[in-house]
């Protein structure tokens, strides 16, 4: 039932380049639309900076795990955040096209990867969080693993839980004024 939906969204959608005899090469703005990461997890970082990388999000990254992972620093938290390879190659397309010839762009560059590290799942099924990436997000031992749409963000869980407590008056303010005007078009 999955392919026949995959396959009638690419259709409607999306270009396919067929390979092979039932292998297909998907767009990576098809594989984008697929990546809607769900779920918060409560994990542990042993010693040496490694987690066990929760079974809900290897199942549902499992066509693109294999990739692997970047990881870096978050621009708006002191938080990690961990981007799929088929996302990160989306996102750094994207910061690709500012014209490096305009100060504020490489500025913007230059922080936005900094500390940028590719990182996999070892045979355990452990990612291991690199040692400075762990000090920035003030890493210790408990964590939480929060996706946040096509990426996960890693906090530590002390911190997680300062940015995710709100009262609940602001965030219907902040959610008219981010959502409200969005006149979404469910058609399309």
């Amino acid at each position: 039932m999955l392919i026949k939906i995959e396959t009638l969204l690419v259709k409607k959608w999306y270009k396919v380049v067929k390979c092979g005899k039932n292998k297909s090469i998907f767009t990576s703005k098809f594989i984008r639309s697929l990546l809607n990461i769900i779920g918060t997890y409560e994990c542990r970082v042993d010693s040496k900076g490694r987690l066990m990388f929760p079974v809900a999000f290897k199942n549902q990254l499992s066509e693109v795990v294999s990739q692997g992972f970047v990881i870096k620093r978050s621009i708006f938290r002191n938080c990690l955040e961990l981007y799929p390879v088929p996302e990160w190659n989306t996102e750094s397309a994207r910061i690709n096209k500012l014209n490096r010839f305009r100060k504020k762009n490489v500025d913007f560059i230059r922080k936005f990867m900094a500390g940028v590290k590719i990182v996999e799942l070892d045979t355990a099924g452990r990612l291991l969080i690199p040692k400075d990436l762990c000090n920035f997000a003030a890493i210790s031992k408990d964590i939480v693993m929060a996706s946040v749409v096509n990426k996960i963000e890693i906090w530590d869980k002390d911190e997680y839980e300062k940015a995710v407590s709100y009262d609940p008056d602001e965030f219907a303010n902040l959610a008219e004024e981010v959502m409200g005007d969005n006149d979404i078009d469910l058609t399309e």
